[in-house]
């Protein structure tokens, strides 16, 4: 089955929306509207194939847990429990509204990092250095190209793409020029 989409279409009667709540100043909300979600959306989706089971979670819930996981060294589980107490976590993800339920558990991380694979990664990691210098938070000759594949499953230019994701939210807390 393909991934459904988080629906922030229709209005509920009596609830207001997140983004109607939240501080658009706050580095996590102006991050949310950096990243091109669609593009993982997209060439994610591809791996997703009708068929018996139960339904994945949405791709920009499944990468927004991901990336907050990182962000924060948080357990699978961890961030799970957190996303519930946080607005701006919930909003990062692609929800409109609060949620009171847990969105997945953590074994459900651990299955969407293995269905991406290494290439699902790596164009994580290749999105979050073009937000990087989007933002100006790197320059482009801060960048070096390293092959760390020996490393194991998950290379370690992953993890150092999240230390440019903190440089992105560091920047984006001061004013745009």
């Amino acid at each position: 089955m393909k991934p459904s989409k988080t629906d922030t279409s229709q209005t509920e009667l009596f609830r207001e929306r997140l983004s109607n709540q939240l501080n658009p100043q706050e580095p996590l909300f102006i991050l949310a509207g950096q990243i091109n979600w669609s593009l993982f959306e997209e060439s994610f989706g591809a791996e997703f194939t009708d068929g018996p089971g139960q339904p994945p979670k949405p791709i920009r819930l499944m990468l927004g847990l991901m990336m907050l996981q990182h962000m924060n060294a948080l357990s699978d589980e961890e961030v799970v429990k957190q996303w519930v107490q946080s607005p701006y976590w919930q909003y990062f993800c692609g929800f409109d509204y609060f949620q009171w339920k847990i969105p997945a558990d953590g074994s459900s991380m651990t299955r969407w990092r293995k269905r991406i694979g290494k290439e699902g990664l790596e164009k994580i990691l290749a999105q979050t250095i073009v937000v990087a210098l989007r933002t100006e938070t790197v320059s482009s000759k801060g960048l070096q190209t390293v092959n760390y594949s020996h490393y194991g499953y998950f290379p370690v230019s992953f993890y150092r793409a999240w230390h440019i994701q903190d440089g992105v939210q560091a920047r984006l807390r001061a004013p745009f020029r």
